[in-house]
């Protein structure tokens, strides 16, 4: 079984979000809201069902990326979450928190060696795609 099959999103601190993603918009052409954008693309198996890719600039004081003292966390598209957290754990990584389900997906929370907080997604694409306001094509 697959592990990771993909960058789900990029996420960082900023002393300002909202002037960020305004000078990304400005800039570099991003469509963004209230989160950031998400970039869309086609599925590699089966180029009819989409997959998104999220960019998304935090506040600088945000405690979303704690334990981590890093000012980035990627997320990583994984296939089936339950299973490689369990495969995961028995390999001695440490898993931070239990699955988290949302409508558009499962999450969870892994440390790497350096401190990197790193999350997971198990992704609902169809049902990301009827929720994604931000999108940059």
């Amino acid at each position: 079984m697959k592990r990771v099959t993909g960058i789900g999103g990029i996420f960082f601190k900023c002393q300002n979000p909202k002037s960020m993603k305004d000078w990304y918009t400005k800039h570099l052409g991003f469509n963004t809201d209230d989160y950031g954008t998400s970039f869309e693309w086609r599925q590699a198996d089966d180029a009819n069902k989409k997959g998104f890719s999220v960019w998304s600039p935090f506040d600088a004081n945000t405690k979303y990326f704690e334990p981590s003292d890093k000012e980035f966390m990627v997320n990583y598209r994984v296939e089936n979450l339950e299973w490689l957290l369990e495969e995961l754990q028995k390999e001695g990584v440490e898993v931070l928190d239990e699955i988290e389900c949302l409508e558009y997906g499962k999450f969870a929370h892994i440390i790497d060696p350096e401190g990197n907080k790193i999350q997971l997604w198990e992704a609902d694409d169809e049902e990301y795609d009827t929720m994604a306001e931000g999108r940059t094509k």
